[in-house]
């Protein structure tokens, strides 16, 4: 395991404390690479997440996002497993559960099953108020107010 030092860039990153915490989570979560995934963006706002599931059926998998994770779960239904007798056994096709913490303002789509692959897609949708906008800067030179003097009538 691998330990990596981040403190060099929480000083020239400002407003990344969570990033960094959540980095360090994940290096510390080390947990057992079952079932494998892909993390892929596809776009400038677009996201996918592949996760390796074969051998199950639709039926059999869940994907949940809450509170701002997202959840896969595949629950291998129990049917005459006892009768099978393997003589080598290379598909785990075990339970399992992965969870994905999403960033601010990423959503689910829609989750797609095709040739042992759950696709999960991913869009970030910034309101308004977060979109970047240019700011007019001014000179600091401001102009008095000219006050015009009433001649006098002799």
């Amino acid at each position: 395991m691998r330990t990596v030092d981040y403190s060099p860039l929480y000083r020239s990153a400002v407003g990344f404390d969570r990033l960094f915490a959540l980095l360090d989570a994940a290096a510390a979560e080390g947990g057992s690479g079952y079932p494998p995934y892909n993390i892929e963006r596809t776009g400038e706002n677009a996201y996918r997440v592949e996760v390796a599931v074969a051998g199950f059926k639709p039926e059999e998998l869940s994907v949940e996002v809450k509170e701002g994770v997202l959840t896969v779960q595949g629950r291998k239904a129990a049917n005459g497993e006892d009768q099978r007798r393997f003589l080598h056994r290379g598909l785990a096709e075990r339970n399992f559960e992965r969870r994905f913490q999403l960033a601010d303002h990423v959503f689910v789509e829609h989750a797609d099953l095709a040739d042992g692959l759950l696709t999960v897609s991913l869009r970030r949708e910034l309101p308004e108020q977060l979109k970047p906008r240019t700011i007019p800067i001014s000179t600091g030179a401001v102009e008095a107010p000219r006050i015009a003097k009433k001649a006098k009538a002799a």
